[in-house]
């Protein structure tokens, strides 16, 4: 009997604590409003979304850093190509350019950015939504390859 007491102790400590740690990870509003408004920012990818099979989480760090008007993506990708990229080491969203089309809207409590990079080939266009915690999702568009999703955390500009 008090070994069943004590395991249902140290379960319940373990999720309270765990709780505990998830809320901690989350951001005050007006700092995600702040970065959001002053366009330096760096999305950090948690697990990654393919258009087909299941969510992989990743144990690496990648990010996308806004800073301005410049976008740098160092993501990987899993999915479906429909064209073999030119450098067959260039099997990730990597690119860095100094400029890009970048709108972002406030709506149903959330930012939704729109960032077109100018000087990327096989980006089209990267979607991505801020929830005031600062957690946030990516959409990755391409014209050679299928959509991919990331789910991660905004963090401070590298």
């Amino acid at each position: 009997m008090q070994v069943i007491k004590l395991r249902l102790g140290l379960m319940a400590a373990i999720l309270l604590g765990g709780t505990a740690l998830l809320s901690a990870q989350d951001m005050d509003s007006a700092v995600v409003r702040q970065k959001v408004e002053s366009k330096k920012y760096t999305f950090v990818a948690q697990s990654a979304n393919p258009m087909r099979g299941r969510t992989i989480q990743l144990t690496s760090l990648y990010d996308l850093t806004v800073s301005g008007d410049s976008v740098t993506a160092a993501l990987p990708y899993y999915g479906r190509a429909y064209s073999a990229p030119i450098n067959p080491s260039d099997n990730g969203v990597n690119f860095a350019a100094v400029t890009a089309d970048y709108k972002s809207i406030y709506r149903k409590k959330r930012w939704e950015i729109t960032i077109r990079p100018k000087e990327v080939q096989n980006v089209n266009e990267m979607n991505l939504t801020i929830y005031p915690n600062g957690r946030a999702s990516l959409q990755v568009n391409s014209n050679i390859r299928q959509p991919i999703t990331f789910y991660g955390i905004l963090s401070e500009t590298k």
